[in-house]
C-alpha cells in the first residue's frame, strides 16, 4: 500500500503547479490545491475539472496564514507538501525586495511551522537553477557553489538554507529541493499552459505571443556571448517532464533526508535555436531584434541531471520540438490565455 496519498500543493493553480496537479492525479495521488490566486487564474481550476471530470479540491488562501494551513493539513489528512507558492519575476524582485522576502521566505517559514505543528515532515520545495549564479562549470552539478545576483534568487537560496537548518535540527524530515532550469511547453490537451500576467519575463511565452500577434517582435538580449551563435544558452525542460519529476520525488519521502536535485535535460539551447525551432513547429514567423544585454544575464546554464536519474529513475523525455509544438497548441487555442 502506498503510504503517501494526499498531497497539499501550494501555488497549485500556477503554471508548474497545475501541470503537477495533472501528473499527481494520473499517478493515483489526491492533490489539494492551496492558492491565493495573486499570480494565477481561477480559469485553471475549470480546465482541470474538464480534464478529469472531477472538480479539484481547492483551498483559497495564503501560505502565510498558519492556522489555515494547519487546518487544511489536518482536515485533508495530508501526507506530504509540494511547495510552489511564491513570486518569481527577477526584475520585480529587484524593484520590490520586501514583497519577495515576505512571501517567498516568510511564507515558507510559516508553512514549515504549520507542518511542524501538525507533525508533518515531508516536503518537496520548488527551487531554481538561479542559486548557482554565473556557473563555474558546465554542466552544473548539485555540489556547485551557491550564490545569486537577484533578490528572487536570494529568496530561493534562503529557503534552501532554512530547509537544511530544519533538517539539521530534526532528522525526521524528508526534504527534496528540486532546482529547476527553464520550464517551457504545455499540456498535450492544450487546456493548460503558461499565461504570464503583463509582459512575459521568460523567452518562450514571449516567442509564442509574438507568433500569435500579441507582441510586435521579440527582443534578443545580446548576441556577443561566448556561445556558438552568440546568444544566451539555457537548459529548457518541458513542464510535463518537470511535473513528473515531482511525482518521482515523492518516492524519496519514505526515508529522512535533505537532498538537492537538478531537474533539467542536460542540454543547452540558444535563443536563436529556440526561435528557429518554434518557427519550424508552428509555421509562423517570429520577428526579432538584437538589443543590448540585460544586467546580470549569463552566457550559458545547463544541468548535470545525473542525480535525478540515479535517485529517482527520472529523465527528461520531451524534445525541443515537443516543447514548441505543445506551446503553440496552447497559445493558438488560447490566444488571450485563460481570459
Amino acid at each position: 500500500m502506498r503510504s503517501i496519498k494526499n498531497i497539499l500543493v501550494t501555488g497549485g493553480a500556477g503554471y508548474i503547479g497545475s501541470h503537477t496537479y495533472v501528473e499527481l492525479k494520473e499517478a493515483g495521488y489526491t492533490p489539494i490545491i492551496l492558492d491565493n490566486f495573486s499570480n494565477a487564474s481561477r480559469g485553471v481550476i475549470d480546465r482541470l475539472n474538464t480534464l478529469f471530470q472531477d472538480k479539484p479540491m481547492v483551498i483559497e488562501g495564503d501560505i502565510r496564514d498558519t492556522s489555515l494551513v494547519e487546518k487544511t493539513l489536518v482536515e485533508h489528512q495530508c501526507d506530504a507538501v509540494i511547495h510552489f507558492a511564491g513570486f518569481k519575476a527577477v526584475g520585480e524582485s529587484m524593484a520590490k525586495p520586501l514583497k519577495y522576502f515576505e512571501v517567498n521566505v516568510g511564507g515558507s517559514e510559516r508553512l514549515l511551522s504549520a507542518m511542524k505543528n501538525v507533525g508533518l515532515r515531508k516536503i518537496i520545495f520548488s527551487s531554481s537553477a538561479t542559486v548557482y549564479g554565473d556557473p563555474q562549470e558546465l554542466p552544473i552539478p548539485e555540489a556547485h557553489p551557491l550564490t545569486s545576483a537577484s533578490v528572487y534568487g536570494q529568496t530561493k537560496l534562503m529557503v534552501e538554507e532554512m530547509l537544511r537548518a530544519v533538517y539539521a535540527a530534526d532528522r525526521e524530515w524528508s526534504i527534496c529541493i528540486l532546482r529547476y532550469f527553464n520550464p517551457v511547453g504545455a499540456h498535450l490537451s492544450g487546456l493548460i499552459g503558461e499565461d504570464p500576467t503583463g509582459v512575459p519575463n521568460n523567452l518562450m511565452p514571449f516567442i509564442s505571443q509574438t507568433a500569435i500577434g500579441r507582441r510586435e517582435k521579440l527582443s534578443v538580449f545580446g548576441n556577443d556571448y561566448d556561445t556558438p551563435d552568440g546568444t544566451g544558452v539555457r537548459d529548457y525542460i518541458h513542464v510535463v517532464d518537470l511535473a513528473k519529476g515531482h511525482v518521482a520525488a515523492l518516492d524519496l519521502m519514505a526515508t529522512p533526508h535533505c537532498t538537492p536535485i537538478n531537474l533539467g535535460t542536460g542540454n543547452g539551447i540558444s535563443v536563436i535555436e529556440m526561435i528557429n525551432a518554434f518557427e519550424a513547429a508552428s509555421g509562423k514567423k517570429v520577428p526579432y531584434e538584437i538589443v543590448d544585454r540585460r544586467p546580470g544575464d549569463i552566457a550559458a546554464c545547463y544541468a548535470d541531471a545525473t542525480r535525478a536519474r540515479e535517485l529517482m529513475d527520472w529523465n527528461a523525455e520531451r524534445s525541443i520540438h515537443d516543447m514548441c509544438i505543445d506551446t503553440w497548441r496552447w497559445q493558438s487555442q488560447n490566444p488571450d490565455g485563460y481570459n
